[in-house]
């Protein structure tokens, strides 16, 4: 399986539980790995042929904002759809960090999978 990843994508958005986290705009970093559903692109060199990533950007910039999520584990799953649906990857897996969140750890946060490798 071709996987195409996109890592350190920083995304500005309200998510937390704690009355303090609802205020203002905390930054998240994404690493996000697509599996191809097929390995054409590497034969045939057409954009067509692969899952193009800047979609994928735009369409997570897209639709973030329209949802309220309280935890990491949803807006993981979110994305995780968003990709699995629209632009029809078999498997993807997504992790998602909080950065400074916590005073004596440097990042907190989570990985999901979702769909299987071919």
């Amino acid at each position: 399986m071709d996987i195409i990843f996109l890592q350190e994508y920083k995304l500005d958005l309200i998510i937390g539980i704690y009355a303090w986290e609802r205020h203002l705009p905390q930054t998240v970093q994404l690493d996000i790995e697509i599996g191809l559903p097929a390995n054409q692109a590497s034969s045939t060199d057409r954009l067509e042929d692969t899952i193009d990533y800047g979609q994928v950007v735009r369409s997570i910039e897209a639709s973030v904002p329209l949802k309220h999520f309280d935890l990491l584990e949803a807006l993981a799953e979110h994305i995780a759809q968003l990709i699995r649906t629209d632009f029809k990857a078999p498997w993807v897996r997504i992790s998602i960090t909080k950065l400074g969140m916590l005073s004596n750890i440097k990042r907190v946060g989570l990985t999901i999978e979702r769909g299987q490798r071919i």
